[in-house]
């Protein structure tokens, strides 16, 4: 994420003189950007979402979190988390000035409108009704059998309640008020409910987890997202969130929204069942040694599961046709540069899957910045350092930023034409297969965050954000040879 340390110094040492010089002379109270300032902290209700804010391996993550962050250190100041069950209660607590932002998922109607203030649309969504698979799926709001549930106070009760005055006079719901949208799919999915609503974007990630949820239609048109501030008092703060926000780059804000929802692009979603059913039977046998490789590369032990998933579907036995072989699937030349004595035997297999996927991360300029640098490395591992270094060179040429995933995909897929490759140091590859193999380990990974309880689907009201943890950083390696 962006920041401006000088500029948010310089802001905050400023108003904090003027508020000092406010107080000593008895002047009005200070507006709610210079109290937020003075103060050192951004207080903020959100809830415990993927699309929102949830503990990563690095500290609380997410798109709007991501953002959140971004703005707490564009104005120097500490951003301090309040997890609440729905947006109901987060407008609640904004407009009784107990936090002074709101941001998780909050869809803008005309009615929040007249009780909140909301900043310009930060994602835009559909809200769609939800049913099982197992189930009869239902033509329209009239063609329900069942029970339909939403959480209280919710946008989602809001379009119901016109749906019904326009077109369904005898559609019934049930409004449950502590719970949240996540919570709702859930039950959906396992069989405790017949139907929910949910944001678009909510319902895709959740499908990877829940894969037994499906949308049987649209019930809005195009919805926005938005931070809601209280209505009353003066707007300053509000001008500083809206400024922010007008003033983020459009690549920046590329790259925050690529980084939680791109890999929902996956052609192997079918595949998350098995998925799910794996982690509980086959993981187990092998979670400590990713753990293990994992502590001493310096990396996340979910990447590294993920791409055991991806590459064997943990089986140290597998082998490919073209002769790779275990569980991460390492080739002859490779594990003999990384002194991998048995491919087959898992724990070896591991540990030179870590330290290849370490020694590519550190062949990559310092210029590429994270997530980025992990997918480009992800990408090398799959088709080799020369094919990545040929993709950036192609995004380059075209005008793109070689430094960030969602462009040097382009030039990745770019490699099979002999359009592209003929202008290459290293000629054809399968840059289709390597943007298909970061996909599918991210949504593995994601699904690993959920189920190893880094996300809580349902957080208590009161619970509080962590201090972000930081990241290991190690020197660099020489080249290893290709995988």
């Amino acid at each position: 994420m962006t920041a401006w340390p000088s500029r948010a110094f310089s802001l905050r040492a400023l108003l904090t003189a003027g508020l000092l010089s406010v107080l000593m002379t008895c002047s009005p109270k200070p507006d709610s950007l210079e109290r937020v300032l003075s103060d050192g902290r951004l207080r903020v209700a959100t809830v415990n979402s993927p699309t929102t804010c949830y503990d990563g391996p690095a500290g609380p993550t997410g798109y709007e979190c991501d953002l959140l962050r971004g703005f707490a250190e564009h104005l120097g100041v500490k951003l301090e988390l309040t997890y609440l069950a729905n947006s109901a209660q987060m407008l609640d607590y904004v407009a009784g000035g107990q936090v002074d932002i709101a941001a998780g998922g909050i869809n803008v109607t005309a009615a929040r409108a007249a009780q909140v203030r909301f900043t310009q649309p930060v994602q835009t969504v559909h809200l769609q009704l939800i049913y099982r698979a197992d189930d009869r799926k239902p033509r329209d709001p009239g063609d329900l059998e069942g029970q339909l549930a939403v959480p209280a106070g919710s946008s989602m009760a809001e379009r119901l309640t016109q749906l019904r005055a326009s077109r369904y006079p005898k559609l019934q719901w049930l409004e449950v008020p502590d719970a949240g949208a996540n919570d709702l799919l859930s039950r959906v999915s396992d069989g405790e409910l017949s139907y929910t609503v949910a944001n678009s974007d909510l319902v895709a990630i959740n499908r990877r987890y829940a894969p037994r949820l499906r949308v049987a239609f649209d019930i809005s048109g195009q919805e926005d997202l938005a931070w809601a501030l209280p209505i009353g008092g003066d707007a300053s703060l509000f001008n500083a969130v809206q400024d922010y926000l007008k003033q983020l780059p459009a690549s920046e804000l590329a790259r925050i929204r690529d980084r939680h929802f791109g890999e929902l692009e996956s052609d192997e979603y079918l595949g998350v069942v098995r998925f799910v059913t794996d982690v509980k039977a086959l993981l187990p046998k092998y979670q400590q040694h990713f753990e293990d490789a994992a502590e001493r590369y310096g990396l996340d032990w979910r990447t590294l599961a993920a791409i055991g998933y991806q590459e064997s579907k943990w089986n140290e036995d597998a082998v490919s046709s073209t002769g790779v072989r275990g569980l991460m699937m390492l080739t002859l030349d490779t594990a003999a540069h990384l002194k991998v004595r048995d491919r087959e035997d898992p724990k070896q297999s591991i540990q030179g899957g870590a330290r290849y996927l370490q020694l590519l991360q550190r062949q990559l300029p310092q210029s590429i910045a994270e997530p980025d640098r992990t997918w480009m490395a992800l990408a090398a591992y799959n088709q080799g350092m020369g094919h990545l270094l040929d993709a950036r060179i192609l995004a380059q040429k075209a005008g793109k930023n070689p430094d960030r995933w969602p462009d040097v995909l382009e030039g990745l897929r770019q490699l099979s034409k002999e359009k592209y490759y003929s202008q290459t140091k290293h000629g054809y590859a399968r840059g289709g297969e390597a943007v298909r193999f970061v996909t599918n380990v991210r949504s593995y990974y994601d699904v690993l965050m959920w189920m190893t309880g880094s996300l809580s689907i349902a957080p208590s009201a009161e619970a509080q954000a962590t201090a972000v943890k930081s990241a290991i950083d190690q020197p660099p390696d020489p080249e290893p040879g290709a995988r």
